[in-house]
């Protein structure tokens, strides 16, 4: 675990420090298209690696409560590090991932790239050169960040791809559904629910029960759209009366199958 400053100074625990910035830089990306965090909101964290997303919203509105889930062991070591320095009480992390049922996942850490840990590897074997792609987003990312990643040139992301799956260790993790936590902790209403689990999206999304559904006001979510996951994720969201859907590459991961949803439910009338 190390410490990393970010572009304004906040102090978080991190494993990697540059991944660090541009997770910091990535999460803002979260919030656009009617998705936003207001003062005394609930958030369901899916995917939630060492809390950045977190960190900003009960920092920005001390009246959030964050649920962040966090299935991989080492990474929740620092997100509940930075739960208990940033959001004691109010960032409250939980060492599970979300599926469609409880149970056990085999999942896939990659040390030197976190973020890009999964329990589904074959969202990145099937396409070898899409981790690649993902690395060069990473680094396009990085470029607003940290100055020195603009000057890596493309050839190079192979190279660095390789590096960043080296050392991967394989770690068996707890699996709850969505509405076993609303349950469990008595949520009444989510007012975001953030999904970005590397390829489990659209397991979690069907762990939540038909009940629990209308307390969902809004959603974002990274989908990794194969075999026709897109469709069925935004297929859900509308069976679920989400009305607006907007869809789009975040920049720099235009050649990957990655797509973040952005769903939100029309505003009633006062």
């Amino acid at each position: 675990m190390q410490r990393a400053t970010l572009s304004d100074g906040l102090e978080v625990w991190c494993i990697q420090r540059p991944e660090a910035l541009v997770l910091d830089h990535h999460v803002r990306g979260y919030l656009q298209h009617g998705v936003e965090v207001r003062a005394g909101d609930v958030v369901l964290d899916v995917g939630a690696n060492i809390g950045l997303f977190g960190v900003r919203a009960v920092r920005a509105f001390p009246d959030v409560k964050v649920y962040a889930f966090e299935p991989v062991p080492d990474i929740f070591a620092v997100l509940q590090a930075n739960a208990e320095k940033h959001g004691p009480g109010r960032l409250i992390p939980l060492n599970v991932g979300a599926s469609t049922s409880r149970g056990e996942a085999r999942f896939t850490y990659f040390p030197r790239s976190p973020a890009l840990s999964t329990s589904d590897p074959g969202a990145w074997d099937e396409q070898p050169d899409e981790f690649k792609e993902a690395v060069i987003g990473q680094t396009a990312a990085a470029g607003e960040a940290i100055w020195y990643a603009r000057l890596m040139p493309r050839f190079l992301a192979g190279f660095v791809a390789r590096h960043l799956r080296g050392g991967s260790k394989e770690v068996v993790a707890q699996l709850v559904t969505l509405s076993e936590v609303i349950d469990e902790h008595q949520i009444e209403r989510v007012d975001l629910l953030k999904v970005d689990c590397e390829g489990a999206e659209l397991a979690a999304l069907q762990g939540l029960r038909a009940e629990h559904w209308p307390r969902v006001r809004r959603v974002v979510v990274e989908v990794h759209d194969r075999d026709g996951r897109f469709d069925t994720v935004c297929a859900l969201l509308r069976q679920h009366g989400f009305t607006k859907l907007v869809a789009e590459k975040e920049a720099g991961f235009e050649k990957t199958r990655l797509i973040n949803v952005f769903a939100t439910r029309e505003e009633q009338p006062a």
